[in-house]
């Protein structure tokens, strides 16, 4: 026909799946576990009443986080594709939800990968306590040489340099082999090994002197907290962060699932995993700053952290005081580098797939493309003198600002504007073990924007009073790299949806949808042929007990 396009030239790369669904349940858990449930979950569990932070923590892992997973998963499987690509098949305006994800995990994996660099340090620095007797002036002073200035600076740390190359190596020579034999190979490595490390830290921490009273000030309940409504934003909001809802992760990887695959029961496996690895940081953490608190002479509270102070302040504090410090420093920080990586391989894939689909090419491809100017990126800002105060307002806004309001925005625009629930949770019920009903409809369209709602205007009201950092950051730096960066990307976005898609991406996206229409007509063509089976059984049933011996009818009309 005339007009049509060249088969060969829009042919659409084939896109790779997972090859089983225990890889994908490696995958997934690879990029749930990261940093966030080492230095995060401890400190926020410990400020937010202890052992009672379970019953507030339970529920929002029931009411908003495995809920949100079961939406990403539904929406990348369904229409297995990119974010992008993804949110414009339920909707042509919904597209630039999709690029805003793709571009806040673009944005985490540059300042993510840093972090891991200096978990690659410190795993070296570990073996003879390079950071002497005063850890937190070695960390801000000898290793990353910070001159407290504001803004981006060319003067670049050497030190800081040279294994955050080591880490875009890793992870760029692990995308390209793609999903098969890249990233499901990698998680089948390294999340058996972390579990195997972070565990021998844990038996080790908890046979230090003081162990005992570090687990009681994390495990001891303050049931009062629970009436502070500053509690359940806290696990509603170490839920949101920890499980990588939101930002195109868990939709990206669901997009590389075959037809038939158990969506939910996977899901509860990665929520229920992340959830059970959060608890054992929990312990082995407060395990080990027991033992601090008690060889400094002091109470637990007084030495808790959380995030980069924690591990590259407090946890090298300890290591110099311990007997057989660096087995223990090699394992946590060794732990920490095996988290970040899983977790970074998988917010690289993100925009991979995204440009993957937008211009029709390979997987491989998209990763020269997108991987190598991340990288770039990230080797120019980041391992510089002003790199920790770039990295501390970027990451604030990103998480505090840019998931919390690109999660609201897609829950109200799928689950309301669109309506498309219904038809998501059919398209899950249909492939999976454990069915949703109205429940989960309730949970994505009312109780997760309520919170979600709760937790952006607090962050908005409480940056734009009180400023950011203690002491504040300069306004203009935090106007640049905060509500700017959230600002510019909000614009890219929409400016990306408006460049059109290759046919051949939307082809691909619309037989995966009349495989499933088809799908789901077979079962619920299933379903209904087993009902029948039953009311033909329980019409025979009924029909031959009226006609047994002995019994009474009443007569028809014609028979009277």
């Amino acid at each position: 026909m005339p007009g049509s396009p060249t088969p060969k030239a829009q042919a659409s790369p084939q896109r790779e799946v997972f090859v089983s669904r225990s890889a994908f349940i490696l995958a997934a858990i690879g990029s749930a576990i990261g940093l966030g449930n080492i230095w995060r979950f401890p400190y926020v569990a410990y400020e937010s009443g202890g052992g009672a932070f379970v019953i507030p923590y339970l529920i929002a892992l029931l009411t908003a986080g495995i809920p949100l997973l079961f939406l990403d998963y539904a929406i990348g499987h369904k229409f297995r594709a990119s974010a992008p690509l993804s949110y414009r098949s339920i909707h042509r305006a919904a597209e630039p939800i999709g690029w805003f994800q793709v571009l806040l995990a673009t944005i985490i994996a540059i300042y993510y990968s840093v972090i891991v660099a200096w978990a690659i340090s410190y795993t070296f620095f570990s073996v003879n306590s390079a950071w002497g007797e005063a850890p937190g002036d070695f960390f801000g002073g000898a290793y990353l040489q910070q001159s407290g200035d504001y803004g981006l600076s060319l003067d670049f740390v050497p030190g800081v340099l040279i294994p955050l190359i080591v880490v875009w190596v890793i992870c760029l020579g692990v995308l390209l082999l793609g999903i098969q034999n890249g990233i499901t190979r990698f998680s089948q490595i390294f999340i058996p090994v972390l579990i195997v490390l972070f565990a021998a830290m844990v038996v080790r921490a908890l046979f230090l002197p003081g162990a005992m009273e570090g687990l009681n000030a994390l495990f001891t309940p303050d049931f009062k907290a629970l009436l502070e409504p500053s509690v359940w934003v806290a696990a509603y909001g170490q839920i949101f962060f920890s499980l990588s809802v939101a930002f195109g992760i868990m939709l990206t990887y669901a997009s590389y699932l075959k037809r038939k695959t158990n969506l939910t029961g996977s899901g509860l496996t990665v929520a229920f995993s992340n959830s059970g690895f959060e608890l054992l940081a929990g312990v082995g953490v407060f395990a080990a700053l027991g033992f601090m608190a008690q060889s400094q002479g002091t109470s637990v509270d007084k030495v808790v952290e959380s995030g980069i102070g924690l591990a590259f302040i407090a946890f090298p504090t300890l290591i110099g005081q311990m007997p057989g410090g660096a087995i223990f420093g090699i394992l946590f920080f060794l732990s920490l580098v095996f988290a970040g990586l899983t977790s970074l391989v998988s917010l690289i894939q993100v925009p991979i797939a995204a440009l993957s689909d937008k211009l029709n090419i390979s997987n491989r491809l998209s990763t020269v493309i997108v991987g190598g100017t991340m990288a770039v990126i990230a080797c120019l800002t980041m391992p510089t003198v002003t790199g920790l105060n770039v990295l501390d307002v970027v990451d604030a806004f990103m998480n505090n600002v840019g998931i919390v309001g690109i999660a609201l925005v897609s829950v109200i625009v799928v689950g309301w504007l669109c309506m498309q629930l219904p038809g998501l949770r059919d398209h899950l019920n249909a492939i999976s073990s454990f069915k949703l009903g109205r429940t989960w409809i309730v949970c994505v369209t009312v109780i997760t924007p309520i919170v979600l709602g709760y937790m952006l205007i607090s962050e908005i009201i409480a940056r734009a009073t009180g400023g950011y950092g203690d002491p504040p950051m300069p306004a203009w730096f935090v106007g640049t790299f905060g509500w700017g960066l959230i600002g510019a990307l909000a614009v890219l976005a929409i400016l990306l949806s408006l460049i059109p898609w290759p046919r051949a991406a939307l082809d691909r996206v619309a037989e995966a949808r009349r495989e499933d229409e088809a799908e789901e007509a077979a079962e619920a063509e299933r379903r209904g042929a087993v009902g029948t089976a039953g009311e033909t059984a329980g019409t025979a049933d009924t029909a031959a007990a009226s006609e047994a011996p002995g019994t009474s009818r009443t007569p028809r009309k014609d028979e009277a």
